[in-house]
């Protein structure tokens, strides 16, 4: 029997029994699918956690107002940073090449009809170039703007939305922080959430000098970000503010800080660990459903082994081969896999689509998942061929002409 008629006999045997096929071939489709969509939320979110490291700039680290104690009971009002700490960070940091301070409160916002608490920053112009943010509809506040304390606004990207208005329509309009008018000069760029409870696009950014001595009425910060300069490791750049803070507030030698320094890097880099590490364990657990549409096809080989067993004897009888035989089942089991490989592989990009556009989730379609999946499908197919093709090609053609 030559190579082709085995083929064509192999899918024709495949025709005759449609539903029985596709039954078997949905393990095939489920597990490839399940891989190709698992694989591509995980490389989502890996990718979403990149562009947050991305987004926080290069060598920044957030320092914030430690925790004091009091008979062992942690007092989180202990201590403070101030714009104290700061100028003195601007004076004597050498390894730092920019701070920027954050002074932080969630305020009521007025604007028209529209009435919000909205988290209101005190800050520097220089927060945009440490934040890497840009201003897509007016213009950041300037230094000469901080001294003079000009009540000027920049809002974050959600800000807009927030208040039911157009972000390029809001230039130049007034709105009301804690009863004080402000005007509306930018509105900064999309950020993202960056991991926690805040959201950089949900804040109002106001001068600092006007935030101390026309808002806040205090020169308490909550946190500072810091960048180091060019060339100088992050960690060196750690140590030199720790050293500056620590003679600031008088910290003795061996005492423990009264403040913390947070490096968001790493904090997303183990996110990013724990995402991959995930990806990796719903991949695998997916990839258990074609070892079971693999034993589902075995399955349904070997009854077709017995099903056909005088159809078997009949074509050794006309000289057909072991090999024939052979071939003719391993095709079967072959093409099963591979049509439910690429249907699950449709399947698979469909859903991860979906959930994208529907759901709002960050997934990537990994071409190398797409081919590794489809692959496995043919190896499951092969693998779990082989011992029903065996069994077909070793049966005795005299037994199986009078089997019934």
């Amino acid at each position: 029997m030559l190579v082709g008629e085995t083929v064509a006999v192999a899918f024709q045997s495949i025709r005759a029994n449609k539903l029985r096929s596709v039954l078997t071939m949905l393990g095939i489709i489920i597990g490839v699918g399940a891989v190709i969509t698992m694989v591509a939320l995980g490389s989502g979110a890996q990718k979403a956690v990149e562009d947050r490291i991305a987004a926080l700039g290069a060598n920044v680290f957030t320092v914030f107002a430690g925790q004091g104690s009091r008979g062992g009971i942690r007092i989180t009002d202990r201590t403070i940073l101030s714009t104290d700490d700061y100028e003195a960070l601007v004076r004597d940091g050498k390894l730092l090449s920019a701070v920027v301070p954050e002074m932080q409160q969630s305020l009521q916002v007025k604007f028209g009809n529209q009435n919000s608490n909205i988290n209101v920053v005190g800050t520097t112009p220089n927060y945009l170039q440490v934040k890497n943010y840009t201003v897509p509809h007016g213009r950041m506040f300037t230094p000469g703007d901080d001294e003079a304390r000009q009540r000027y606004a920049v809002l974050g990207d959600a800000v807009p939305r927030m208040l039911g208005a157009n972000p390029a329509a809001m230039i130049h309009q007034t709105l009301q922080i804690r009863g004080i008018n402000f005007e509306i000069i930018g509105v900064l760029s999309e950020k993202g959430s960056a991991g926690g409870w805040s959201n950089p696009d949900e804040q109002i950014i106001i001068p600092l000098q006007t935030a101390k001595y026309r808002v806040f009425g205090s020169d308490r910060l909550r946190s500072m970000s810091v960048q180091v300069a060019d060339g100088v490791p992050l960690q060196q750049g750690m140590v030199d503010l720790e050293r500056i803070l620590r003679r600031e507030h008088r910290i003795r030698p061996g005492g423990e800080n009264d403040f913390t320094v947070r490096n968001q890097q790493d904090i997303l880099a183990t996110q990013q660990q724990t995402t991959q590490v995930f990806t990796t364990l719903l991949a695998s657990i997916a990839a258990v459903s074609l070892l079971v549409g693999g034993i589902g096809i075995m399955n349904i080989m070997l009854v077709s082994v017995t099903e056909r067993t005088r159809e078997i004897g009949v074509r050794k009888a006309l000289g057909a081969t072991r090999r024939n035989i052979m071939l003719q089942f391993l095709v079967e089991a072959l093409a099963l896999c591979l049509v439910g490989g690429l249907i699950g592989v449709l399947t698979g990009i469909g859903t991860a689509t979906a959930l994208s556009r529907v759901m709002q989730w960050n997934t990537l379609i990994s071409p190398v998942a797409v081919g590794v999946a489809f692959g496995f499908s043919a190896l499951v197919g092969l693998f779990f061929g082989i011992w029903p093709a065996r069994r077909a090609a070793r049966l005795d053609p005299i037994v199986a002409l009078r089997y019934e």
